[in-house]
């Protein structure tokens, strides 16, 4: 159970605060729902609080594993799919899941092969989205401003 205020990671929306919780009475339902506020946009949603948990629904990391996902930004990359489909699915699965380490090693494998071979359209906006998440949640971890991490981030991409 969420509370007010509350830093969250919605995974593949990215990070918010939970704004409020209502209820809410949705084809004759009455439900409780957390209304979170996105931090990246001007966007609310609102998930019922009974099925945040299998939608991925988690608190923001603790600084140790912000650190940790710098730290795979700056390792070597991993074994990839040579069939692009099947490396997007395994991709969007990773971010999907909602662990920031899983975002971090998709946004340097990502990388890497863009620089081997040009990604496919629908893997660009994949990296750039995975790329927003972990910048999002990053810097919402260590209260330093986007740009701040942006340089952060491309430096770790830079090491290998």
């Amino acid at each position: 159970m969420y509370s007010l205020g509350d830093k969250v990671v919605y995974p593949v929306h990215g990070v918010g605060v939970i704004d409020s919780i209502e209820d809410k009475t949705v084809l004759g339902e009455k439900r409780s729902y957390y209304v979170i506020k996105l931090a990246i946009s001007d966007m609310t949603v609102m998930i019922p609080t009974n099925k945040s948990e299998d939608l991925g629904l988690r608190l923001v990391v603790s600084d140790r594993y912000a650190n940790r996902a710098l730290k795979i930004i700056g390792s070597e990359t991993t074994e990839m799919e040579e069939d692009w489909k099947a490396r997007y699915q395994q991709n969007f699965e990773k971010i999907k899941s909602g662990s920031i380490l899983n975002v971090a090693e998709v946004v340097r494998n990502l990388f890497h092969r863009n620089k081997v071979k040009e990604l496919s359209i629908m893997e660009k906006k994949l990296y750039e989205n995975a790329y927003r998440l972990l910048v999002d949640e990053i810097s919402y971890v260590k209260d330093l401003e986007r740009e701040k991490v942006q340089n952060l981030v491309a430096q770790g991409l830079e090491r290998v």
